[in-house]
């Protein structure tokens, strides 16, 4: 459709619509296709480069700064969603948790029904099976097609719990120093300046327990950056988890069981 129908005939599209609007409304229909036309443009390129940016919530610790402006993405068709596009660029669904609506995949299916448009990838959706036990290749294809999912649940289920016991554990010294770097504990070292990461540094460095949990984080990342084979790969997701069980964080040692039952629901 994209080929033979929107490139061959690239104005018929906005000549037609401007043709509905006068027929419609008359005169004041000139109005409303010109609105129409500079609604994705400005929004899009503008509002949506700029307060997604800036403004919002993030479900995935993507390198940038993108966030989800709204979690209904009903004006620009799912583009509020813009965290969850930049951590998945190529899926043709933006919504992520279930009450994040996306209009645009709305669409999508839509148009499927009818044999006008072909899902080609939608973001990869991951669940655990508690019956597996055995990290084997498909737990690591599984964890490298979702790492972004994985840190997500790293920091929501192991690296936030652990943060709020030794917050209430702390002395009031430590507790001044944990409290600056709050807002920053899950982020990640990409998006840290220097003085951040240092103030950082200092209160991990004072906490054996968040000292563990940061350097475990740091661990699991590189297993899906190195540079080696699959095989090499696996063995260091296996160490990985066969040594956070051995830590006694309590959080760290779940997360490393549920990790051994990591799958992807079938496309």
């Amino acid at each position: 459709m994209e080929r033979r129908l929107y490139t061959r005939w690239r104005n018929l599209g906005i000549t037609l619509m401007l043709v509905i609007d006068l027929v419609a409304f008359g005169v004041l229909g000139l109005s409303i296709w010109a609105v129409q036309m500079i609604w994705i443009p400005l929004f899009a390129a503008g509002v949506i480069n700029g307060l997604g940016h800036w403004w919002g919530y993030r479900n995935f610790e993507s390198p940038d700064a993108a966030t989800n402006i709204v979690p209904w993405g009903l004006l620009i068709g799912g583009e509020e969603l813009h965290n969850n596009h930049h951590a998945y660029p190529s899926s043709a669904k933006l919504s992520s948790r279930w009450w994040e609506i996306d209009l645009g995949w709305g669409y999508i299916r839509l148009l499927s029904l009818f044999g006008l448009a072909r899902v080609r990838r939608v973001a990869p959706v991951p669940v655990i099976d508690a019956t597996k036990q055995q990290i084997d290749m498909d737990t690591l294809r599984a964890v490298i097609a979702a790492r972004l999912h994985v840190m997500s649940a790293y920091a929501r289920t192991v690296m936030m719990p652990a943060f709020q016991e030794q917050l209430r554990r702390a002395d009031s010294g430590s507790r001044a120093l944990l409290a600056q770097v709050a807002r920053v504990w899950t982020r990640s070292e990409e998006r840290l300046d220097d003085t951040t990461r240092r103030r950082l540094l200092e209160a991990v460095s004072r906490n054996e327990v968040l000292r563990t949990v940061y350097e475990f984080r740091q661990r699991l990342q590189a297993v899906w950056t190195q540079s080696v084979n699959n095989e090499r790969l696996l063995q260091a997701l296996q160490d990985w988890c066969k040594e956070a069980e051995a830590t006694g964080v309590e959080s760290l040692q779940r997360f490393a069981r549920q990790l051994r039952g990591f799958a992807l629901t079938p496309a």
